[in-house]
């Protein structure tokens, strides 16, 4: 999407419709209102427009506009990065229909970004494989602001790049399982890496073998798509060589659960199950395109888990990347078992700094809903820099208990490990205890997005399918850490 400041107003704004925010409870701005001879004041007087979140008017020929149309969009009567964000996405999916040039006035230049954000959020959509009915997308946007400024122009540049991310992710998340397994995904993120200017390495199912990933190994084995994991590095000259941040995704393709099989309607959103992976690959690339002072380096873990003669069992052991042995309980906690091998190779290759991101559970859905993403950590004061970022970029995370007592269900009697407790208790929790056991002190955050990585309905700001949640916070957060807030 081509986007453009526009300084001197939305009336003289040449584009297809004008969209002008109208929240709950606020009066129209002067020239706007003006424009229309009054009518949106009486509009609001004759409570004939609200402008709640999710509602939108359009008026056709305000004859004080350039633009043929004139489109109000309702919001929440508190505006912050989140709303500001939503409702701007709730904007370009109803401007959409209005044609392919809009502009966006913007009153508070300090929501700059996350309004911007919002809007190419929007403009995306999941009809990539329908044949016919796709729906149209904005070619151009105006944003309308009253003075141009380096600060805005570059709120703008930051949002257009990280609001692009979200949506690779969401498109990546959103293809079908038969046309990208473990294989296909380590090429589409060679290709997209190596482009964004990166240093990328692939180990195929020999290599890992070599090295010892045997937690890795064992939930690709029932799959005849064989395992990968992919390293994605950002290393500029200019980067403190004290500090390595990685990055760690869960990535798997499709998950039937293996053995232990899910149900029929549980494995009909499966091939979001790599939406981890998707995430720190949207985010690599956004941070080589910003070109962040910062190393920074992802580690993707893919695998297919699959029912079959060579699946893995309840009862089987495993030795992980760092020595300590996993019993099997339930195959279907197969990704903390990728997770584990990747987060052990992130400590050996001098993490200093750790953050993984994966749809791990069930549980945190019934915990946490579709509203936060759960954060697990072991290191309070670097998660609180994630979460501060989470605000800025209108994304919530709620942080969850850690305590020593969490681990014991996990600690296996064959085992050093087993890869589920004996009971559903605390299950988001104590898979992240089990994660712990990996990252040998590392300062670490666990991000369990199985809530909020999958919209089941579309919504006024959103369509349904992959969200990409947490793109956007992972950036603002290496931009931060990396002193480019």
């Amino acid at each position: 999407m081509n986007i453009t400041q526009h300084t001197k107003g939305t009336p003289t704004a040449a584009v297809d419709c004008a969209v002008v925010f109208l929240r709950d409870g606020q009066r129209p701005p002067k020239a706007i209102d003006a424009a229309t001879d009054g009518l949106i004041s009486d509009l609001i007087e004759k409570k004939e427009w609200n402008g709640r979140p999710g509602e939108s008017l359009i008026l056709h020929r305000p004859h004080g506009l350039k633009a043929p149309r004139l489109m109000l969009v309702g919001g929440a009567k508190k505006w912050d990065p989140r709303t500001a964000f939503e409702s701007a996405a709730h904007a370009a999916r109803a401007a959409v229909r209005c044609g392919k040039h809009i502009s966006l006035e913007i009153e508070n230049t300090a929501l700059t970004r996350p309004i911007v954000e919002g809007f190419i959020f929007g403009n995306g959509n999941s009809d990539e494989h329908k044949t016919a009915g796709q729906r149209p997308s904005i070619e151009s946007l105006t944003v309308c602001v009253t003075a141009r400024s380096t600060k805005i122009a570059r709120d703008i540049d930051r949002a257009r790049i990280s609001a692009e991310a979200t949506n690779q992710a969401r498109r990546v998340i959103n293809l079908p399982p038969n046309s990208l397994g473990p294989v296909e995904l380590a090429d589409l993120a060679t290709d997209l890496g190596t482009k964004a200017g990166m240093d990328v390495e692939v180990f195929d199912e020999h290599r890992l073998r070599e090295l010892g990933f045997g937690a890795h190994l064992a939930v690709g084995q029932g799959s005849l798509r064989p395992p990968r994991l992919v390293r994605l590095s950002w290393s500029p000259n200019r980067a403190d060589a004290q500090r390595h941040l990685f990055l760690v995704g869960k990535g798997i393709t499709f998950d039937s659960g293996g053995l232990s099989l899910k149900t029929a309607s549980q494995m009909e959103t499966m091939k979001y199950d790599m939406a981890g992976a998707a995430t720190m690959l949207a985010a690599m690339i956004a941070i080589a395109q910003l070109r962040l002072p910062m190393r920074v380096t992802a580690l993707l873990a893919l695998a297919e888990n699959m029912p079959s003669g060579t699946a893995m069992r309840p009862g089987d052991i495993v030795r992980a990347l760092n020595g300590k042995t996993i019993e099997i309980l339930n195959t279907d906690a197969e990704g903390r078992l990728v997770l584990a091998d990747a987060l052990a190779h992130a400590v050996n290759l001098g993490a200093t700094h750790i953050i993984d991101a994966a749809t791990l559970t069930g549980a945190v859905s019934v915990a946490l809903g579709d509203v936060n993403a759960g954060l697990l950590t072991n290191s309070v004061p670097f998660a609180n820099g994630l979460v501060a970022a989470g605000t800025q970029a209108g994304e919530r995370y709620w942080r969850l208990p850690m305590d020593d007592d969490y681990l014991a269900p996990m600690r296996g009697e064959f085992s050093d490990l087993r890869n589920s407790s004996a009971n559903r208790k605390a299950g988001t929790i104590t898979a992240a205890k089990f994660l712990e056991q990996f990252v040998g002190g590392v300062p670490w955050i666990h991000l369990d997005i199985a809530g909020v990585g999958w919209a089941e309905k579309n919504r006024a700001d959103r369509c349904s399918g992959a969200t990409g949640h947490s793109v956007r916070t992972l950036i603002r957060f290496v931009e931060a850490l990396s002193g480019r807030s």
